[in-house]
């Protein structure tokens, strides 16, 4: 489905598998409750702006026990999101207002989707942790803190989420986001698909909270004979 490859792709952003979803030691809950860490990612977003980071995306398919990784850079401002995978596969996936491309340069072919009606969903998945306010997070999902843990070297925050949505809930049965309690910011996601039992984890290193990010780094601009597709316009049903 082409809704679930954009959202798994975009997603929203990576090996670590197994381990690396359940890295560091899980501690009580301590003092934070649903309320305290959605009042934190309140004030956090007040002050989101933009974001670099290095990601890590390692997809699990578990049936067969498989896990494949890739590894890139992202940088997010406002309602777009320019990330660059580097290895094994080289693409771009720019994501700018209602517009998503995927570009293959080994394919010299540039897909473009048009989000559509489905904009205000897409922004579940391509948005969440980055600077979405703890208000909005309620919204759209029923919140649980599992606990701290440590990601790497960050003290975290664990919370879970299960979409308020159906139509969210055909992809992903629960997403678990790991915040850096340093800024709110997520160290790591984990998106677990419906029925299969696959799941998604992506790492974030390097992360930087507002760098100076330009309009021209979010423009479509491709080498000259770039095939330009469009599979499908998705202004029906996700």
């Amino acid at each position: 489905m082409i809704a679930k490859r954009i959202a798994a792709i975009l997603a929203v952003w990576m090996a670590c598998g197994l381990a690396l979803a359940s890295a560091g030691a899980r501690t009580s809950h301590g003092t934070w409750t649903v309320e305290s860490v959605l009042a934190r990612l309140d004030e956090a977003a007040k002050t989101f702006h933009s974001l670099s980071a290095d990601v890590e995306r390692t997809k699990v398919t578990v049936v067969v026990n498989d896990q494949s990784t890739e590894t890139g850079t992202i940088v997010v401002r406002g309602d777009k999101m320019l990330l660059d995978m580097k290895a094994p596969d080289k693409r771009t996936i720019l994501r700018a207002g209602d517009m998503v491309y995927v570009y293959t340069p080994g394919l010299n072919r540039v897909e473009e989707y048009n989000l559509g009606k489905n904009r205000t969903l897409a922004d579940q998945y391509l948005q969440l942790g980055f600077g979405m306010s703890g208000n909005e997070l309620r919204k759209s999902y029923l919140v649980t803190i599992v606990g701290e843990t440590t990601v790497g070297d960050k003290k975290t925050v664990e919370v879970e989420l299960t979409p308020k949505s159906e139509r969210v809930r055909q992809q992903f049965s629960k997403i678990e986001i790991w915040f850096d309690e340093a800024n709110w910011l997520p160290a790591q996601q984990r998106f677990d698909e419906t029925g299969s039992g696959d799941y998604v984890v992506i790492h974030y290193t390097n992360v930087a909270l507002n760098p100076a990010v330009s309009d021209s780094q979010f423009k479509p601009r491709w080498p000259k004979g770039t095939e330009r597709v469009k599979p499908q316009q998705l202004n029906g049903s996700m």
